[in-house]
């Protein structure tokens, strides 16, 4: 029987407000809390909360037969706690079926699997830590940011502990072969790699409700009809997706959550077809080749690379600024610096900066809640200085810095001193008053 792989990405950042230039070094708190809690309890009520109901009743209904995945990164989780628990709890009530896997990625959504290795395994066990508190599962499988890969990522994922990884079944990659097999990592042949039939995946996620789209509508008989009729030799079929294109990008009223429904149906009543979990399909089937992938892709834009974060001039300085920082925030213990720092990493702060207005216009300016990426640019930049502002006064970077920092440490300590000994003169003169009547009176 042929597995179907269905996995969803569950992601939300904290998005900064709008930190202007004389808010450097006198306003160090930089979160849109309005933007961030009406945005998150309008995507739960609208598509994690109802999207998770749905699921959980078909898992019961299929008596284990239907089986899914998710990778959930660190900041949602938080801003769940924060915002909206009940999702936390849905997630909980699915993950104790039995039939949920949850993946291993960076803990804000982030790229350091691109510049810093000791940076990149942080932010995973970081993120790892969580999903075992919360969800009593400890990964096995990993999916990188927006499944950025490469044979020298797969390689170090596999050395840090994974049996397989998911990426994106680019063209360019595979060239005539399908998507549809288990394939390993040209450098590591012991790390296996499952790859995104993205065809199949955006049939959902982006075109399932567009009315100008040759095979409106899609329903469950026909997108079943399409598995059955892929090559009775292929093994398995990655539908990766993210999680808002249910109920958000495509709206209860297109019809989604039928088809949904109807089409876990439909696979779970198949003699040809069948549900699996990543790990399932890592054990059940034989990788059939190497595939050998030299430099990075990902599963965004027409491109599948790292233009959407890293292709243009702007987002390539605001990265390689933000990541200059990374030897010092290695020796910062500050929890505040900290929790901003991996808030900073969020690969979407460089998502906002992208000009890529031709060929993917549309899906960039969705996602994006600044007007322009010249705004998204500055906004980065204008955090980032009063960040680093902040990271001075903890850990200087020069030797003239560690003095002023020293100086400013006995100034401050000079300063407390001299307060309490204000605080202790000013409790010997009221003393003294109170004292002054009774002396006379006697």
């Amino acid at each position: 029987m042929k597995s179907i792989c269905l996995f969803f990405q569950v992601h939300q950042p904290f998005r900064h407000r709008r930190y202007r230039f004389f808010d450097i070094g006198n306003d160090h708190y930089y979160y849109d809390d309005y933007a961030n809690e009406t945005i998150l309890r309008k995507v739960a009520e609208k598509s994690y909360l109802p999207t998770n109901k749905l699921l959980l009743k078909l898992i019961k209904k299929m008596k284990g037969q239907f089986k899914v995945a998710f990778s959930i990164t660190g900041v949602a989780l938080e801003q769940f706690e924060l915002y909206a628990p009940e999702v936390i709890k849905s997630f909980q009530d699915l993950a104790q079926t039995g039939c949920v896997e949850f993946l291993s990625e960076t803990y804000s959504h982030s790229l350091p699997s691109l510049k810093n290795k000791a940076i990149f395994e942080q932010q995973v066990k970081l993120h790892d830590q969580l999903i075992f508190e919360l969800f009593g599962q400890q990964p096995q499988v990993f999916r990188n940011t927006e499944m950025i890969y490469s044979d020298e990522i797969g390689a170090r994922v596999y050395q840090m502990g994974y049996k397989g990884i998911l990426t994106e079944g680019a063209r360019h990659i595979l060239g005539w072969k399908s998507p549809n097999f288990l394939y390993v990592n040209a450098l590591n042949p012991r790390m296996k790699v499952l790859m995104r039939n993205f065809k199949l995946s955006d049939d959902i996620s982006f075109r399932f409700s567009n009315s100008n789209w040759s095979e409106y509508p899609l329903t469950a008989e026909k997108f079943t009809g399409w598995l059955n009729k892929l090559d009775p030799k292929e093994e398995v079929v990655n539908l990766f997706l993210s999680y808002e294109s249910l109920g958000e990008r495509q709206p209860r009223e297109s019809g989604i959550f039928e088809f949904m429904e109807h089409w876990v149906h439909n696979v779970v009543n198949s003699d040809t077809l069948k549900f699996a979990t990543p790990s399932h399909v890592l054990e059940e089937l034989q990788p059939i080749s190497a595939v050998s992938v030299l430099h990075p892709i990902s599963w965004a834009d027409e491109e599948r690379d790292l233009t959407a974060w890293l292709g243009n001039e702007m987002q390539k300085e605001a990265f390689e600024k933000l990541y200059k920082l990374s030897s010092r925030m290695e020796r910062c213990s500050d929890s505040e610096l900290n929790k901003d720092w991996n808030y900073l990493q969020a690969s979407d702060h460089f998502y906002y900066m992208s000009t890529k207005f031709f060929s993917d216009g549309e899906v960039h300016s969705y996602f994006n809640p600044f007007d322009s990426p010249y705004e998204a640019f500055i906004n980065f930049m204008n955090v980032l200085s009063d960040f680093k502002i902040r990271l001075n006064a903890m850990v200087p970077h020069e030797e003239e810095d560690q003095e002023l920092a020293a100086l400013h440490k006995i100034i401050d300590e000079k300063d407390k001193k001299i307060k309490k000994m204000e605080a202790e003169l000013q409790r010997l003169r009221k003393s003294k008053l109170q004292q002054k009547p009774a002396a006379k009176r006697r």
